[in-house]
C-alpha cells in the first residue's frame, strides 16, 4: 500500500470564523482532517515573522501561468518530468526541499491589517526590520509582483496571506468543503540530491480534473502561498526510495492545459515540449499543498 500522509476526508461546510485562531478555524471548517505538517509547522511558533527564511534565486517551475518573464533553470527544475515517467521502477535524480521555509502564518485579522502590495514594500520592510538591499527584500518584491499579476484566461488565482484565506480559497474554488489537503513527506530531513526509484504510483480518480495548488512563496515578513485552481489536472501519490534508503511519499501533479502558460517557462525548455502540446508534471516541494475533492482521492487512502 502506498504511503500517502496527511490526507483525511473533510466533510463540513466552511462558515465565517474570521476572529478565531488559525488552528481553530481549520478545525471548524475542516473538522475531520488533520492539518498537513507543511502547514501546521507555520503555526507552532518554530518560525517567526522577519526571521529570515531560506530564499532561493531560481524561478520556481510550479508557478505556472503568472511566472516572471525572465525564466531560467534552477534547482527546482529537477522536479519537472513528463507523465509517462510516472511508473514503478523509474529512476529520477532530485532533491526534496522546502522552498520558502521560515516565515510563520499571521492570523487573518492581523494579515488583513498588514500592507501587502508592491507600492507599500518600503513600509513592509520597515515594519519587519528588513533591509531594502537584502536578498529577502528582492524575493519579497518578486512575490508581490507575482501576486499582483493578472490571472491567465480561465484561471482563478489568489495569494493567501493567512491559513484561513487559503482554506476559503480552496473550498470555494473546488465548490465543496469535502476535500483533502496533501503534501510531500520525506522521512529524513535534509536528504541530499540523489537518485530515487519509484516503488509505487497511484492516480487520483474522478474529481472532474480539478485541484487547487498552493505554493509557498519566499516572503520574509510572514507566510504567503500562491494558490490557483487548476483544471484538466491529475494528482498522483508516488512512493519513492532514495539511494541512501530515504523513503519519500511524494505528491505529483500533472497539468494537461499549458496553452496559456508563459512560452518562456522553464518547463518547456527542460522537457522539450511547447505550450499546449503535452502535460507538464512536477513533484511538490515539502512546503506546498494540493487540495483535492475527497471523491477524487478515494483510491489514495493509506
Amino acid at each position: 500500500m502506498l504511503l500517502w500522509f496527511c490526507m483525511q476526508i473533510a466533510s463540513s461546510s466552511v462558515g465565517s470564523h474570521a476572529a478565531r485562531a488559525p488552528d481553530q478555524y481549520w478545525k471548524s471548517a475542516l473538522p475531520n482532517t488533520p492539518m498537513p505538517s507543511s502547514l501546521s509547522q507555520l503555526l507552532n511558533g518554530n518560525a517567526s515573522a522577519g526571521g529570515g527564511p531560506t530564499v532561493h534565486g531560481d524561478v520556481l517551475p510550479f508557478i505556472y501561468n503568472y511566472a516572471a518573464t525572465d525564466l531560467h533553470d534552477g534547482p527546482s527544475a529537477a522536479l519537472l518530468f513528463q507523465e509517462e515517467d510516472l511508473r514503478p521502477g523509474k529512476k529520477m535524480t532530485v532533491q526534496f526541499t522546502s522552498t520558502a521555509a521560515g516565515a510563520r502564518f499571521l492570523p487573518r485579522r492581523e494579515a488583513e491589517a498588514t500592507p501587502f502590495s508592491s507600492e507599500k514594500l518600503p513600509d513592509i520592510l520597515g515594519r519587519f526590520s528588513l533591509s531594502s538591499g537584502s536578498v529577502a527584500a528582492a524575493e519579497m518584491a518578486r512575490t508581490l509582483r507575482d501576486c499582483e499579476a493578472p490571472a491567465a484566461e480561465g484561471e482563478r488565482k489568489a495569494c493567501a496571506t493567512s491559513l484561513e484565506s487559503m482554506v476559503d480559497f480552496a473550498t470555494s474554488s473546488l465548490g465543496t468543503s469535502d476535500v483533502r489537503a496533501v503534501s510531500t513527506l520525506v522521512a529524513l530531513e535534509g536528504s541530499p540530491r540523489q537518485e530515487y526509484t519509484m516503488t509505487g504510483v497511484e492516480r487520483a480518480a474522478g474529481g472532474g480534473g480539478r485541484l487547487v495548488a498552493c505554493h509557498a512563496e519566499p516572503y520574509a515578513a510572514h507566510a504567503v502561498f500562491a494558490c490557483h485552481l487548476a483544471r484538466r489536472a491529475r494528482a498522483y501519490s508516488v512512493s519513492m526510495l532514495g539511494g541512501d534508503g530515504t523513503a519519500v511519499a511524494a505528491v505529483a501533479v500533472c497539468l494537461a492545459d499549458t496553452s496559456g502558460w508563459n512560452p518562456r517557462h522553464v518547463a518547456f525548455r527542460v522537457l522539450g515540449v511547447k505550450p499546449g502540446t503535452a502535460p507538464v508534471c512536477h513533484f511538490l516541494p515539502q512546503d506546498h499543498v494540493v487540495w483535492i475533492p475527497s471523491a477524487a482521492v478515494h483510491v489514495l487512502a493509506a
